[in-house]
């Protein structure tokens, strides 16, 4: 397969933009497409501020980060992601609406392209099967934020050549990214753990045993992890964590990894986390109450 030069990446959210940032400060041409304007902007803004905080402190050059910003391209328009080598998905996780997705990016794409999902959690075989080039797909899932977390993992599908799969953990690494390789079962390595923990963190709160502040506490102190499994789940959106445990309900077929009541009630009420500035753990800004004069 030719070098890359060209990455499109479809959706311009925290994943999306993080995905373009990384392809275009290592050099490859980014069509970061998305149908929502506002969208674009707060992306390349975000861009702009992160690209800007590696150069000051000293991760990549001056020139690196203006050659990057010179190298997206923002756009509304679908068509334009023709001429990628490989196109990259980070839209909302749901199955349906990647495997329509899938089928449009089929029939525009050139037929070198490789088609690849960012899903944490979804079938990359069943996406496969929406396409006419199912040797093509493959799972390419980024932690998050993308630009900072180290991981990439690689998930292969029932038809996923080895071609494929040779380019795009190649690109991974040309991101300076270490990577693992998952085979197409729901959840792959990392959500087929985190997860599950994340659950119960859920219903160690729901039943009463200890506090949130004291889940999160005995977890990040107990077991040397960097935040507790609440605070972790509002990071990552607690839409997306309920999203995920459904896969592995239906997907393994374990009552285990049945939703805790909690975490569904959260989600129904809004709560989704930190994007939403309330989840666990309540992040608005609090009024300033005035001191009383003396």
């Amino acid at each position: 397969m030719a070098e890359m030069k060209c990455v499109g990446v479809i959706g311009a959210g925290q994943m999306g933009s993080g995905i373009a940032q990384l392809a275009a400060t290592n050099g490859l041409d980014v069509w970061l497409m998305d149908a929502d304007r506002d969208a674009l902007s707060r992306a390349t803004a975000a861009i702009s501020s992160s690209v800007q905080r590696f150069v000051s402190k000293g991760q990549i050059s001056k020139e690196v980060g203006d050659d990057a910003m010179r190298r997206l391209r923002l756009t509304t328009n679908i068509q334009d992601l023709s001429s990628a080598d490989i196109i990259v998905e980070a839209i909302v996780e749901s199955e349906d609406i990647k495997k329509k997705l899938f089928k449009d990016l089929d029939g525009l794409a050139k037929s070198s392209a490789i088609l690849a999902s960012n899903t944490s959690s979804i079938s990359i075989t069943r996406l496969a099967s929406a396409t006419k080039r199912p040797t093509q797909v493959i799972g390419m899932h980024f932690m998050n934020p993308p630009p900072i977390m180290k991981l990439v993992e690689i998930i292969r599908g029932a038809d996923t050549s080895e071609e494929t799969f040779i380019a795009t953990k190649s690109l991974a690494e040309r991101f300076g990214k270490t990577t693992v390789c998952s085979q197409d079962y729901a959840g792959f390595i990392v959500n087929r753990i985190l997860m599950p923990m994340i659950n119960e963190a859920f219903h160690t709160l729901y039943t009463g045993v200890a506090t949130k502040e004291d889940i999160d506490s005995g977890m990040k102190y107990g077991t040397n992890q960097p935040m507790g499994p609440l605070e972790l789940a509002d990071l990552i959106g607690l839409d997306v964590c309920l999203s995920i445990m459904k896969v592995l309900h239906e997907g393994l077929g374990d009552s285990k990894y049945a939703p805790c009541p909690l975490l569904v009630q959260y989600v129904d009420a809004g709560r989704l986390g930190r994007k939403r500035g309330l989840g666990v753990y309540d992040y608005r800004k609090k009024p300033v109450t005035p001191s009383p004069r003396l």
